[in-house]
């Protein structure tokens, strides 16, 4: 009796491996049917075709509620339907490409996004779109600014260009958003926080009071207005506070070149607010989700996701990952911070 549960538990153990593998195969083989990708040094840019996974979803919902005959039906008269649709396109469909953006607060996302957009300018033409698909809280001064500017080549291309806003694009978030020929945005997702910030901690008088000395040298009155460890000085606030002002004015000035007729006055107070809040301040153009936007493209064009996977290390990786984590923080949510 115990043989045969053994033999019993041995034949189990194989057949669930077999199944393992089996799964396996089937996902590495369907990943490869909507997923091409080309290598180069550094990185690799992962293309993905939208419209056969959405019609991939569709045929599986359909397998798994439909009786089989009636899907066996279906599945005769969609492939018909599809040889009659592919034979009538005389001409190639306009092309929408998604490109997604997960800001944290120090952009780290941009790298990647240069790549891809370097790709995609050499490919797209007339007719094309490109949709951000952009959830950005805010961060750095500098690198939001530099992400910004990226987007900013697709549209001096003349490539159509959508930012959909399904969570938030606050701050610097909204600085990149504000480029777009056109900005979307889900009902509650977060929009403005036109501001700037700076904050940070002073250890001055805890090491006073522990007996330990702190010097700070500096060739330049404003090489550093604040600072952690030292005695910070008025003058030094005051500096900052000047430097923050003018990154203000500088943020408005770039947000009032692609949105004229914005009342900033009212706007760029470092409020926030929410889709159908900001639509009616003209901070979006319309309120919809990315995913209803992709399914009402799907008819008229062919969509394609652009990913740029770039070549990491493990701690690389592991350092990234950290950052993402510490930067999804409340805190995070409070705006810009600048750098003096």
């Amino acid at each position: 009796m115990l043989d045969a549960l053994i033999d019993y538990g041995l034949f189990t153990a194989k057949t669930l491996t077999l199944l393992a593998l089996l799964g396996v195969f089937v996902a590495l083989a369907l990943r490869a049917r909507h997923q091409g990708g080309h290598e180069v040094d550094g990185g690799r840019l992962e293309i993905t075709n939208l419209n056969d996974r959405y019609e991939d979803m569709a045929d599986g919902l359909k397998r798994a509620t439909l009786p089989p005959k009636a899907y066996k039906r279906w599945a005769k008269a969609e492939q018909k339907a599809h040889k009659a649709r592919a034979k009538a396109e005389t001409a190639e469909r306009p092309r929408l490409f998604v490109l997604d953006f997960h800001g944290d607060l120090l952009a780290s996302e941009v790298g990647g996004l240069r790549e891809t957009v370097s790709a995609l300018l050499q490919e797209a033409g007339e007719g094309d779109e490109v949709l951000v698909r952009l959830d950005n809280a805010g961060g750095a001064v500098h690198e939001h600014g530099l992400g910004a500017s990226q987007l900013l080549r697709i549209r001096r291309r003349g490539i159509a260009l959508t930012v959909a806003v399904d969570r938030v694009a606050a701050s610097g978030g909204y600085l990149m958003a504000c480029v777009a020929d056109r900005i979307v945005a889900a009902p509650f997702a977060i929009i403005g926080s036109i501001g700037v910030i700076a904050q940070l901690p002073n250890f001055h008088r805890w090491l006073q009071h522990q007996g330990i000395d702190f010097e700070l040298h500096t060739a330049g009155d404003y090489k550093r207005t604040l600072t952690l460890f030292g005695e910070n000085t008025e003058a030094g606030r005051a500096k900052l506070r000047e430097h923050l002002e003018e990154t203000h004015q500088l943020f408005k000035g770039f947000i009032r070149e692609y949105r004229k007729d914005l009342d900033l006055d009212k706007v760029a107070t470092g409020e926030y607010w929410y889709g159908e809040q900001a639509l009616g301040l003209g901070l979006v153009d319309d309120l919809s989700t990315s995913d209803d936007y992709l399914l009402a493209a799907r008819a008229s064009r062919d969509l394609y996701r652009l990913r740029w996977q770039s070549k990491k290390r493990p701690w690389q990786r592991l350092a990234s990952g950290m950052r993402a984590l510490l930067t999804r923080l409340p805190a995070a949510f409070a705006g810009s911070p600048a750098r003096d």
